[in-house]
């Protein structure tokens, strides 16, 4: 039985890319950039890479990029989109789950969830942080974003839901505060213009967590900053305003 992020993106790729999330990728890739001092013999790995947005973006601006997604229909799109760029990505369907990489990479990065939160259980969404640490070299950098836990906390919960749930194609839903798991119903139609309703699960995270599960995973330093789309920012201090937290952690 597919979970149901694996029924959401097997046919969502154009539909993925209408989505105004996804406008913030140059700021975002300036961020990755400065993080990384510029240093174009850095080679990155994106976890969750979609329809390939970050890696392409990267890989237009001199980087040796690698893109990993469990959806071979967003994939199918990041090397379309890849290939109108004009620039050569690897993108290879791989679970973040249990990637083989072992100290290949300068950096990893894993933006707008790409994978991390969506999972089932706290122990996979520990298995990709713990594939993210693997495939890093020696002082590697690791920058992903996650659901800011803080944020239906400060909003109360009822607040949250009625705010993010219920509108539009989310509908119903539930926050359980010994989990910190969101529940709702996603109504959407795939590319091909079929409709159809998921059951989604998706784990928020408190400050705190992440960054003991990081310096866990050896990890030495970990900064949580607010996540602004598109204008990701050391100065922009976490707050319960933000849905979702900006993650910089060094080995």
């Amino acid at each position: 039985m597919k979970q149901w992020y694996e029924e959401l993106f097997s046919n969502y790729g154009s539909q993925y890319e209408s989505m105004p999330y996804i406008t913030g990728t140059m700021g975002e890739a300036d961020f990755i950039e400065a993080e990384i001092g510029h240093d174009h013999a850095a080679r990155i790995l994106d976890i969750g890479c979609g329809t390939g947005r970050h890696a392409i973006e990267l890989a237009c601006r001199g980087y040796s990029v690698v893109g990993i997604d469990l959806s071979e229909s967003m994939l199918r799109k990041a090397r379309a989109n890849a290939e109108k760029s004009r620039v050569a990505v690897e993108f290879v369907r791989a679970d973040a789950r249990s990637l083989e990489y072992r100290r290949e990479f300068d950096v990893v990065i894993m933006l707008c969830e790409g994978g991390f939160s969506l999972m089932e259980t706290d122990e996979m969404n520990h298995h990709i942080l713990q594939s993210a640490a693997n495939a890093l070299k020696e002082k590697g950098t690791f920058i992903f974003t996650a659901l800011n836990g803080l944020f239906p906390l400060f909003h109360s919960v009822k607040d949250h839901l009625n705010e993010h749930v219920g509108e539009g194609p989310i509908a119903g839903g539930s926050f359980d505060l010994m989990t910190f798991r969101q529940t709702s119903t996603l109504n959407f139609a795939d590319d091909s213009g079929k409709t159809s309703s998921i059951e989604c699960n998706e784990r928020y995270y408190v400050p705190s967590e992440i960054s003991w599960l990081l310096k866990s995973l050896k990890f030495t330093t970990v900064d949580i900053c607010g996540s602004k789309l598109g204008a990701f920012s050391r100065n922009d201090a976490l707050s319960p305003e933000d849905f979702e937290m900006l993650v910089i952690a060094r080995k």
